[in-house]
């Protein structure tokens, strides 16, 4: 099974969104995660906090991770950063040459985002050696189109990486795909509200 497709779609995207490099995943949650696992000696010892309005599998990813975190306040519009990272979500924001410069931007291609794939994600950086390591994280630890019995496994990844199906399909829709709606913090219900975060 060739990749091809998959690499022509990280970069189309990255060229769409004006960024150095872009990592295609199966979702925007596994994209956070490998983001958070790239930087997880950067972060291991912070206190993060995310938006108590966003996305369930954002603190649960948290969670999952162990990481030391909480809920804040912020009325949050388009995109929001995990603070104390380098980590942008941008799965709600679709604008053309908006990657925030030296961050790692996630986006979602879900089936109610500008660009409808039915699933999948990305991740935007801004230098090479992110990209490769990401793109190892996200593909079992491989990097490149040869055979994994053939590469040298030299890192742990992960299965999160996108199909070549899904590539194609975005290929095909990007070039017509508009933002008719702005997101913020008050379309996502009170997190901290939940049962599974006060046990």
């Amino acid at each position: 099974m060739s990749f091809s497709a998959v690499n022509d779609f990280e970069d189309s995207l990255a060229e769409w969104w004006n960024a150095p490099y872009c990592v295609a995943t199966d979702c925007c949650t596994h994209a956070i995660e490998l983001c958070l696992r790239l930087d997880k000696d950067l972060i291991k010892d912070r206190l993060l906090t995310v938006p108590d309005h966003t996305y369930i599998s954002i603190p649960f990813t948290l969670e999952k991770l162990n990481l030391s975190w909480s809920f804040d306040e912020r009325q949050w519009s388009e995109y929001y950063s995990i603070s104390n990272t380098r980590i942008i979500d941008s799965a709600v924001y679709w604008e053309p040459n908006s990657y925030v410069e030296n961050s790692l931007q996630c986006l979602s291609f879900q089936f109610k985002k500008p660009l409808n794939l039915g699933r999948g994600g990305a991740i935007l950086c801004s230098n090479k050696e992110d990209y490769v390591k990401l793109k190892k994280l996200a593909y079992d630890g491989r990097y490149g189109d040869t055979a994994w019995a053939t590469q040298d496994i030299s890192t742990i990844g992960y299965h999160y990486y996108m199909t070549p199906e899904t590539a194609k399909l975005g290929l095909t829709k990007l070039p017509t795909a508009i933002s008719n709606k702005t997101w913020q913090w008050s379309d996502y219900p009170q997190l901290s509200s939940y049962s599974v975060f006060n046990t």
